[in-house]
């Protein structure tokens, strides 16, 4: 009958060790081991709602107007037409259409190339179809 006593002790300091091995990841190297984790964590629907949440409370604190854009575009989806993608931010405000824009144009910054072949191929692949620079092929 002792040994009852201690369960609830047990579990209480496996969650406490847990907890702090959490805070101790977050903490390294920017939470780099932390978010693989969590990718797996969040697998388990009340986990990823759970994340989903601490996420959009994180960013309410760090940009509201961000926040505020984000949960009006969510019901949209990711738009297929650029008519979608209008529609999609002339619901926003001013304020949240800068703030989305912003955030938009930080994500979408291509690191440059190391070498030459490879800035070739980047510009090759960002060069739209048909364009007169990828058209016309040299003879040998």
């Amino acid at each position: 009958m002792n040994w009852l006593i201690w369960i609830p002790l047990i579990v209480l300091a496996t969650a406490l060790v847990l907890l702090g091995l959490m805070l101790v990841l977050g903490r390294v190297a920017g939470g780099r081991y932390l978010q693989r984790i969590v990718l797996v964590l969040s697998k388990v629907p009340f986990l990823r709602r759970l994340f989903q949440r601490m996420s959009i409370a994180a960013l309410e604190r760090e940009n509201p107007e961000l926040a505020s854009a984000i949960r009006k575009l969510e019901p949209f989806g990711t738009p297929t037409t650029p008519e979608a993608a209008q529609r999609a931010l002339a619901r926003l405000t001013p304020g949240e259409r800068r703030a989305y824009m912003q955030a938009a144009g930080q994500q979408a910054d291509i690191p440059q190339a190391p070498n030459r072949a490879s800035r070739r191929r980047q510009g090759a692949a960002q060069q739209p179809a048909g364009s007169a620079r990828g058209s016309k092929r040299r003879k040998r």
